[in-house]
């Protein structure tokens, strides 16, 4: 691996009405972090959480949450880099394939 990979969770404290039953955001965010590092060397994963009700000003965040009400995306959302890898419930096996496709290193 060469380079970082970003891993950014777009949430918010609230969960989303059409995910009754499932994990919060925040939730998901530490999850995600902690099942990660148990297979992966987590060293150049940059984990990153974006409140959708108080997105920071850079402008690709504040875009894509504008895109997220407009078009009424469930959350939590989760990027690998640039790609949108999951919306609602994030399933581990295609955020692994991702990082995989990004030669992160698994743990010994």
């Amino acid at each position: 691996m060469d380079k970082n990979v970003q891993i950014t969770v777009y949430g918010a404290d609230q969960i989303c009405a059409s995910c009754v039953g499932a994990p919060g955001s925040k939730d998901t965010y530490e999850w995600l972090q902690a099942a990660i590092g148990r297979k992966y060397v987590d060293d150049n994963i940059i984990f990153e959480y974006i409140d959708i009700d108080s997105p920071p000003e850079e402008e690709k965040h504040q875009k894509f949450v504008k895109r997220m009400f407009d078009e009424d995306l469930f959350y939590p959302i989760v990027f690998v880099n640039d790609e949108m890898v999951a919306e609602g419930i994030p399933r581990l096996k295609t955020i692994y394939k991702q990082l995989d496709q990004h030669n992160v290193q698994l743990q010994k």
